[in-house]
Formats: structure tokens, sequence, C-alpha cells
């Protein structure tokens, strides 16, 4: 089955599931799976040290498919930002026609993007923002449910408020986000109102994933339950795995704490240490919810075929058969 919708077409891919732009995992390799396998592979920017680095990498994802895939570039405040505007001219100068935007405004991006005839996708974890965004002038909006992984805002709505009251008010086509691993959730976002759906740490445990084996099988071993959301008093949120050091965080920022307390704890290098060393108490991770739907580490074919043969045995079977008849007779 080809599940087609406004996305699968606008995009020219098979398939309206999208890997998310994770930092340090969205790279060259699962990024070319992910779009051979008919989805929409992401390479994240900032997971290259410098722009031509970036380029690269894109330049090793054209080997690996022939397919489109996007770039997914978030823009953050800093003390010391990264030059954005040279990641988004390797963007430009690469070629790549779909890009992720996500953190701040993209509006100061969006002309030399659409003048580059690149079709923007921009990640919202509120309505009041994906209407912004829409208002701006982007393509797509993917909204951000509170189960994801990484940032879900501070509004704390979960996909199955937030999805459908995004789809009210979004008339452009729509990714829901955050919560979603497998067929159900992906029948169940096309049934609140999305296009497609948006994974993150689904495509972590899979076999392509640039991620060490031990983290993948800790995914796969724990629950919905084992996630911290630390940097709340900062209102800065991010849902990352239970540990030591997750632990620690909320409990010195609980008591009292500032983020000058936490930093050493939050750095990013100790995260990155997790992915490469397999380490999953060495530092920060960011992982979802959805790890409790997680069950075992395909390739990434396999997870789409199984997907998308799932949600058609779903929408054309399931469904129906579980309303039951009504009798005879009975008032309607």
């Amino acid at each position: 089955m080809t599940i087609r919708t406004r996305l699968t077409e606008l995009l020219g891919i098979e398939a309206p599931i999208v890997q998310g732009g994770m930092m340090f995992v969205g790279r060259a390799g699962l990024a070319a799976a992910v779009s051979n396998a008919g989805g929409l592979g992401t390479i994240t920017a900032l997971t290259q040290p410098t722009p031509q680095d970036l380029r690269e990498e894109i330049a090793r994802a054209r080997d690996l498919t022939d397919k489109p895939f996007a770039v997914n570039l978030t823009i953050l405040p800093s003390i010391t930002p990264p030059p954005y505007e040279e990641y988004r001219q390797a963007i430009i100068d690469s070629g790549v026609k779909i890009v992720e935007t996500a953190g701040s405004n993209p509006a100061p991006h969006l002309p030399a993007f659409h003048d580059a005839g690149i079709t923007v996708i921009h990640k919202c974890t509120s309505v009041r923002h994906a209407v912004k965004a829409q208002s701006l002038g982007v393509d797509v909006i993917s909204i951000d449910g509170f189960e994801c992984a990484g940032h879900p805002g501070e509004d704390d709505v979960a996909g199955l408020v937030l999805i459908p009251a995004a789809a009210r008010e979004i008339e452009i086509p729509m990714i829901a986000s955050g919560g979603i691993a497998d067929a159900r959730g992906l029948v169940a976002a096309l049934a609140l109102g999305a296009d497609g759906v948006n994974m993150g740490t689904r495509f972590v445990a899979t076999e392509e994933a640039p991620v060490h084996r031990s983290v993948k099988e800790h995914i796969v071993a724990s629950t919905e339950l084992d996630t911290e959301l630390i940097l709340r008093p900062l209102r800065n949120t991010s849902r990352v795995a239970s540990n030591a050091v997750s632990r620690e965080v909320v409990q010195i920022l609980q008591g009292g704490g500032e983020f000058a307390d936490v930093r050493a704890l939050v750095a990013g290098a100790r995260g990155r240490q997790v992915w490469e060393t397999g380490d999953v108490e060495a530092g920060i991770w960011t992982v979802g919810t959805t790890q409790g739907l997680i069950e075992d580490i395909p390739t990434v074919a396999e997870l789409l075929s199984r997907m998308v043969d799932e949600a058609e045995a779903i929408i054309r079977g399931r469904l129906a058969d579980s309303i039951l008849p009504v009798p005879a007779g009975a008032a309607r």
C-alpha cells in the first residue's frame, strides 16, 4: 500500500513518514536509508562542525540516495551562535530542496530559501506558533506534542489534543510529531488531521542509526515512564532519558538552583559521548515517551514497510471490524 497525502505529493515521497532532525543522529547514512525506504530522511545541519562539513555530508547523502531528503536547521538564541547564514548558504549551494527549520522565528531565512525553490517545514510546539509560521509563508507545519523527545515547549499539550487543535487553524500540509512510533500512531495522526508523521526516537532504534548498540537496546528495554523533564523552572523544558545525571539536574533546579549550577551536567559533549560510547549514564540524551512502544531494532526499510502495511490493515480492516453492528430495531 502507498499512503498518499498532501505531504507525499508536495515532497515527492512515497510514505508520509519523516525522520526527525536529531543532533548527532541525523547524518547521511540514516537520512538516505529513510529516503530510500520511501520516507523523508533528514540531515541535521548543526551536527556538522562547519558549513563546509555540511556540504560534504549532503554530498555523502547524494551518493547514497537519489530520493528527496531534507536538512534541519535549528535556530536558537545563544551567546556565541553558529554562523546560521553560512549553514543556510551551504544548504542552498548544495541544491537541497527541503529544509526543516526549528527553534526561533524562521522569517529571516524564508526569502533566501524560497528564492532557491526550497520547501520549508517549520517545527512548532503550539497552535499559536503554527498559525504565526503559516502567516509568514512556510510551506509545511510540523506540530510537536508534549510526548516528544527534546524541547516540547511550555504548554504541555499532548498530541491527541494538539494535532486536531492545530488542524482546525492550519490550511497548509501538517506533520504530527511526538508520541508516534508505529502504524497505530500514523493512522491516529491522519485521523486527527495531519498529513504525515515525524519520528525521532523510533528511528534511533534502527540498525542504520549512527548510535551505539547499547543505546538502542536501552530504548527497547525502557518504558514510557523512563524520561525526565529537565530545565522546567527555567522555562526551557527538555525531555531526556532518565538517568543519574538528568535526575540530578531536576533535583538541583527544583531546589532553587540556577543554570550555572547545572551547566556542566547538561553539556552537549557529554550527551554526544552517550551516542558514541553506549554509556547511557554518561550525560544528558534526548528520548521520547515512545520508547515504551519500541520493542525491536529493525532496519529502516523493515520499519517503514511494516508501518505502511499495518496502517493499511488498520484503515481497511481493524477499525471497521471493531465497530459492532447496531441490532435490528434499535434506536439510532
